[in-house]
């Protein structure tokens, strides 16, 4: 019988990112779902969806992740990062399916100078961070057996992102002044949900390690470094300038080094996992191409 994968957040970043793949996992029904076909904060609503699918795996890729915006509506983000992941906690544990949910370095407060282990203490410093953290919580209480992965700094096609704004004040600027004090890794998200498949593939072995683990691309670069590299791909010559945090003031404060360490989820998966530059590459050009 073929096993129906769950996607929520079908139109984000990593839900488009996941829809795009999909047809080279033909042995997969996926029913990509967003707020207007599945509302996943209203609890029976998920209970019947995934009853009445016969779902095999949840991919939670629904969140609030407006940073700023989080800060003065704590209620609305508790809502979509811990109460919907309760929910969809709870039918999965009903029905048997499987569970890989999304959350986020922002778990930590980003004064560490190593990168963060799945082991070491979380301490969110924000609204975002600590309803994604309460998330992750909630959803080991209800369903031991889910695999949560922290992932940093998405970006795509697909949506709104770092990636796509700097592209866009290239073109319509002479100088973008962009932090330098602020250290992590950036993720395509095509990336990440390949690393999601490679997972299900796992477990069609036998293998399903529950757990949090860690996934961003390889390498490590400041926001500056991020923008250089993607000013430079797209063949964009505005003048770039670094800038401290306390020069770009900001209501939720960001954690300064979020660099994760990845070696649990290459080890126990077999992930090789791409370096953000080669990554980075291959988003510009399709880009690019969308944009001839």
């Amino acid at each position: 019988m073929i096993k129906k994968i769950l996607v929520t957040g079908g139109s984000g970043q990593l839900g488009s990112s996941l829809y795009k793949i999909s047809d080279h996992y033909p042995q997969y029904e996926f029913l990509f779902t967003d707020v207007d076909t599945l509302d996943i904060t209203k609890a029976a609503a998920v209970r019947a969806f995934v009853s009445q699918n016969q779902i095999s795996y949840i991919l939670n890729c629904a969140a609030y992740t407006a940073v700023d915006k989080a800060e003065d509506n704590e209620l609305s983000c508790f809502r979509l990062n811990c109460d919907a992941v309760k929910n969809l906690a709870e039918a999965a544990f009903e029905n048997g399916a499987k569970v890989i949910h999304i959350s986020t370095d922002y778990v930590f407060d980003g004064t560490s100078y190593v990168p963060y282990e799945e082991v070491n203490p979380t301490c969110p410093v924000s609204v975002y961070g600590r309803t994604k953290l309460a998330g992750e919580l909630a959803l080991f209480e209800i369903c031991p057996s889910a695999i949560v992965i922290r992932t940093a700094w998405l970006y795509s096609e697909y949506g709104n992102n770092f990636v796509k704004t700097m592209l866009r004040l290239g073109h319509e600027r002479d100088e973008i002044r962009v932090v330098f004090d602020q250290i992590g890794t950036p993720t395509y998200a095509t990336d990440l949900a390949l690393a999601m498949m490679h997972i299900i593939e796992y477990d069609q072995k036998g293998l399903w390690i529950p757990g949090i683990y860690h996934f961003s691309d390889e390498g490590v670069c400041s926001w500056y470094d991020f923008t250089v590299k993607i000013l430079q791909l797209a063949d964009l010559h505005p003048y770039v300038l670094p800038i401290e945090t306390k020069d770009y003031p900001s209501k939720a404060a960001r954690p300064h080094y979020s660099v994760l360490n990845k070696m649990k989820i290459k080890r126990t998966f077999g992930m090789l996992i791409p370096h953000w530059e080669t990554s980075l590459r291959e988003c510009v050009r399709i880009l690019k191409k969308e944009n001839q």
